[in-house]
């Protein structure tokens, strides 16, 4: 379990800006937490809230939170303290804490939670995590996971959500095609240029509003061929007027960018 003398002691051995933090009463926060359930005054948690405010711009103090918050997060805690951990890793969290909340994808009441903190968590080692979990859990939880690689525009989920697209699951298939969406590279268009050839039903009109907004996105990215090839799709497809329309605005935008 967290060591919380270990990280009292260190906060109050950080910078000047860690002064503010009332080291005991962060170690008795963190000893609550140990035992924290729904129903119990939120407030007595107020100290670790307050010492991450604190504790931004120093390194050490943030690392010793980090520690804390990790090892009440692998120690057997509450669901209730396992989201406010959750909470706090996606601001404190790096590297350090991905294990830990990558040990709860997998499971329905805590996969959500620790999504919301590996999707701002930077570097590979977290996207990694995300992808490792996707082949592993079913359906109800897959649209998550792709959401969380979306946001993240992780360019190494191509192939897996090119292969979703026609997945059995309409939820899935449609998460794949928003997060490619989302994605918006050259690769990211191939792959729902080739979808939306084949395309039917409900996939259809989610494939053509993923290739809106991957084109919008490489135009912004200065992929101007891409984007028109992309728009000139959306106006060959057997889709509603509206989608024309915005293919065609899309076409004249480029015409007048540099």
């Amino acid at each position: 379990m967290t060591n919380t003398k270990t990280i009292g002691m260190t906060m109050a051995a950080g910078a000047a800006g860690v002064a503010q933090v009332d080291s005991a009463a962060v170690e008795k926060a963190f000893e609550t937490l140990k035992t924290y359930d729904w129903g119990v005054d939120r407030n007595v948690l107020n100290p670790i809230d307050q010492a991450i405010i604190a504790t931004h711009g120093d390194a050490a103090g943030r690392k010793a939170l980090e520690k804390g918050l990790v090892e009440a997060l692998s120690g057997g805690i509450s669901r209730s303290a396992q989201d406010y951990v959750c909470r706090r890793l996606r601001v404190v969290g790096t590297g350090e804490s991905v294990d830990a909340l990558a040990a709860l994808l997998s499971a329905e009441e805590t996969s959500h939670i620790s999504r919301y903190a590996l999707e701002r968590i930077e570097g590979e080692q977290a996207a990694s995590a995300l992808r490792s979990a996707l082949p592993k859990v079913g359906s109800k939880l897959k649209p998550g996971i792709i959401g969380s690689l979306g946001k993240r525009r992780d360019e190494k989920s191509i192939a897996a959500f090119s292969q979703l697209l026609g997945d059995s699951d309409i939820a899935v298939g449609k998460a794949a095609s928003e997060a490619l969406g989302l994605i918006g590279t050259p690769a990211a268009a191939k792959a729902l240029m080739e979808f939306a050839k084949k395309a039917s039903g409900e996939m259809k009109v989610a494939t053509g509003d993923a290739c809106l907004a991957c084109a919008e996105r490489l135009l912004g990215a200065g992929e101007k061929s891409e984007a028109v090839a992309l728009y000139k799709e959306l106006q060959g497809a057997d889709l509603p007027k509206q989608f024309k329309a915005a293919a065609m605005k899309g076409i004249l935008t480029a015409a007048t960018m540099r």
